[in-house]
C-alpha cells in the first residue's frame, strides 16, 4: 500500500538520517515532503539556500517533483513563517521554487503569529494569541498562490484565525505533523473543535509519530497503540477525510515502534486491520493527495 508523508526534517538534518530513499522504497512511500526548517533568527536568505539544497537533494536521489513522473515524488514544504522575513512578496519566491505548504510558527512568536507553546514555557497551552495582522495578510496571499497554510505548532486561535480566512476564500488548510489533545493533553496536540475546523474546510491532519507527544508509555507496543487511538479519535472528531500522515521524521527522536519510513508497512497493517482496506487508504494516500494535488 503506498503513502504520503506530510512532514520531514531530512532536508535540515545534520545527522544521521531516519529518512533515506531505500527506505522510502521499503516503506512503499509514493510522495515525501521535506520541509526547510528555519530556526529562530533565520530567514529569507537561509529560505533560499534550503531551496537548492532540495533541489540538489532531488537530482542526488532521483527524486521525482510530481506524482506524473513516476517513482517517489519529493515535495517542498516551509517551517516557520518567519523565513518570510515579514515580507508578502517573498511568497511569490517561495511559490515559483515549488513550495506547496507553509508551517505558519514554530516553537517561538514570529511576524506571523503565536505558537501553541514555546520553549520557555512547554506546558502552557497558548489559547488567546493567533495571527497578527502580517499573518493574516500571508495567508490570504498563500491561499491565491496555492500554497496550503499549516496549523501545526500554532496556537489554538492561530488556527480558528486560519479556519476563518479559509472559509471565506473556500481554501483548505492543514496541521501537518500533529495528535489529538484527548488522547495525550500536550500542546503540540489539536483540540476536538480545531480537527473539526480543519476537516469543515475540507484540508487534514497529518499524525505525527513523536513518542513524547503520542502517550507516556514510549514501549514499541505503548506507541503502537497510541498511534492507533490518536488516529481514531481524529477521525471521530473530523471524519475519515481528515487524517493522513505526517511522521516529522528526522526532526524527532527515534520512536520505539517507527523507527523509519522502512516500519511504515506493520502500521499500515494495524490500520486496514483497524479501519478496513478503503479508509486505511484514505488515510495513507488519498486525503493528503487531495490537499496536495486540488483539482
Amino acid at each position: 500500500m503506498k503513502y504520503i508523508d506530510l512532514h520531514c526534517d531530512a532536508l535540515t538534518n545534520e545527522g544521521v538520517l531516519q529518512v533515506t530513499k531505500e527506505r522510502l522504497i521499503a516503506g512503499g512511500c509514493a510522495a515525501q515532503c521535506f520541509a526547510a526548517f528555519l530556526r529562530e533568527g533565520e530567514g529569507f536568505s537561509r529560505a533560499l539556500a534550503l531551496f537548492d539544497k532540495f533541489e540538489k537533494l532531488c537530482r542526488r536521489e532521483g527524486y521525482a517533483r510530481s506524482g506524473k513522473e513516476g517513482g517517489i515524488a519529493a515535495v517542498l514544504t516551509v517551517e516557520g513563517g518567519h523565513a518570510l522575513g515579514g515580507r508578502a512578496e517573498h511568497l511569490d519566491v517561495f511559490a515559483a521554487r515549488g513550495v506547496r505548504m507553509i508551517t505558519l510558527t514554530w516553537n517561538f512568536e514570529n511576524e506571523l503569529g503565536f505558537p501553541n507553546f514555546t520553549r520557555r514555557a512547554p506546558r502552557r497551552r497558548e489559547t488567546a494569541r493567533g495571527l497578527k495582522d502580517f499573518g493574516r495578510e500571508a495567508v490570504d496571499r498563500m491561499i491565491d498562490l496555492g500554497i496550503v497554510p499549516d496549523v501545526s505548532h500554532g496556537s489554538d486561535k492561530l488556527l480558528s484565525d486560519v479556519a476563518a480566512i479559509c472559509k471565506r476564500k473556500g481554501a483548505s488548510f492543514a496541521a501537518s505533523h500533529s495528535g489529538a489533545a484527548e488522547v495525550f493533553p500536550h500542546a503540540r496536540n489539536l483540540t476536538d473543535g480545531g480537527i473539526r475546523l480543519i476537516a469543515e474546510s475540507g484540508g487534514v491532519v497529518g499524525l505525527d509519530f513523536c513518542a513524547a507527544f503520542l502517550s507516556r508509555d514510549e514501549s514499541p507496543e505503548g506507541q503502537r497503540a497510541a498511534l492507533l487511538a490518536h488516529a481514531e479519535h481524529i477521525i471521530r472528531a473530523g471524519g475519515e477525510s481528515v487524517l493522513a500522515i505526517g511522521s516529522d521524521f528526522d526532526g524527532i527522536p527515534e520512536n520505539p515502534y517507527l523507527k523509519n519510513p522502512a516500519d511504515l508497512p506493520k502500521f499500515f497493517g494495524d490500520l486496514k486491520k483497524k479501519f478496513g482496506e478503503r479508509i486505511a487508504e484514505k488515510i495513507l494516500f488519498g486525503n493528503a493527495k487531495r490537499l496536495l494535488n486540488p483539482d
